[in-house]
């Protein structure tokens, strides 16, 4: 094991996009575990568009100077509590560093799954499954049959709330995304009947070409001119599910969009928005749901892998222009199993600084399933 530990921490607040200066790699020894705390060397770390939100100066976001925060997955490699053992894979969000100090009330240990891989943990049974699985199922209440809006579809959350949709019995499914590459990647693969890209024209006109006849739910990760046009196309009765605002994130400055306020009365519109770290209790629920499904092969995952820890600024930089398909990645391939990569790669996204590539991996067929608190 390296004696070096590697962290990152934000060196100053963006003004609009943030860009490689607004961070530093900073090296340090090994941090050595407390007693009730174990030692976690790193192998998988997730870059989240939230990230963007907390790099700004508001409440309960990073403070300059100091290790950032993110969902991570590792091996507990020493430990000075029972209630972590050596060798085990854990979950936990003191990422954004190769070694972490973890207590066991800061993580959880893993289930083992047969046949799924490890990343799964980050992607569709991990925080962004989590958000399409409660965004559909709690929020909107979804109804076999509905149909759907979905906004940034290519994007981690927007590829689960797709296929989670399609297996939870939903109508006609639409979306939105970023180029005409990556709608024809979710129609051909994740199950879209149409998607439009964005950058073609008024988001309305967009909309009602591939929605001619409304939709019940918008699943929104956008808001800006999208939430807008939703509105206005959304049914008698149609429910919004707010995840996210990322047209605003580096335009804070931007004005809030305009629509008719009167459609939310009119058409008995309900509009909810929420914080996915209220609803941890749903955790179980959705593997139930949702490893069968990735076991047998109905469910596959929409995952942006890069290699090397060294390129997590790059990866999530590039996460915000939009150079990722499905949940983005960062991966230690000098110590994550082969069995644990996925299983068929793809093509290069164009114009990456950290050079990603794109995988969809379905995950083969296993005769049983087992929770195991260790992995090996």
């Amino acid at each position: 094991m390296n004696d070096i530990a590697l962290t990152v921490r934000q060196t100053a607040r963006p003004h609009g996009f943030p860009t490689t200066g607004d961070f530093a790699f900073v090296e340090s020894p090994l941090p050595e575990p407390a007693p009730g705390s174990a030692l976690v060397e790193n192998l998988y770390w997730s870059v989240d568009p939230y990230h963007r939100e907390m790099m700004d100066d508001v409440p309960g976001g990073f403070t300059l100077g100091t290790p950032l925060e993110g969902r991570t997955l590792g091996r507990v490699v020493a430990s000075r509590t029972p209630g972590l053992r050596e060798g085990e894979i854990v979950f936990h969000r003191r990422g954004w560093r190769t070694h972490s100090v973890v207590t066991p009330e800061e993580s959880r240990t893993l289930p083992r799954f047969d046949g799924v891989p490890l990343t799964a943990h980050l992607s569709v049974l991990g925080g962004t499954g989590l958000t399409a699985y409660v965004g559909l199922t709690r929020i909107a209440r979804l109804r076999e049959g509905d149909d759907l809006f979905v906004s940034a579809a290519a994007g981690g959350v927007g590829t689960a709330t797709g296929r989670f949709a399609r297996l939870l019995g939903a109508g006609r499914l639409v979306g939105s995304a970023g180029s005409a590459a990556k709608a024809r990647y979710l129609t051909r693969e994740v199950g879209y009947d149409a998607v439009f890209d964005h950058h073609a024209g008024p988001a309305a006109e967009l909309l009602a070409e591939v929605a001619p006849d409304g939709f019940d739910v918008f699943v929104d990760n956008v808001g800006g001119e999208q939430l807008a046009a939703a509105v206005g196309a959304l049914r008698e009765f149609g429910r919004i599910v707010r995840v996210g605002t990322i047209s605003q994130y580096n335009t804070p400055d931007a004005p809030p969009p305009r629509f008719d306020h009167a459609d939310i009365v009119e058409k008995s519109i309900r509009m909810e928005g929420f914080l996915v770290s209220n609803h941890r209790d749903v955790q179980e629920e959705l593997e139930a749901f949702a490893v069968p499904h990735l076991q047998s092969g109905r469910l596959a995952l929409d995952e942006t892998v890069v290699d090397g820890f060294e390129h997590i600024v790059d990866a999530f930089l590039g996460m915000l222009r939009g150079e990722n398909l499905g949940k983005i990645i960062v991966r230690d391939a000098s110590r994550t199993p082969a069995s644990q990569t996925p299983a068929r790669p793809g093509a290069a996204v164009p114009n990456s600084s950290a050079a990603l590539s794109w995988h969809t991996a379905r995950s083969q067929s296993a005769p049983r399933s087992s929770r195991s608190s260790a992995w090996s």
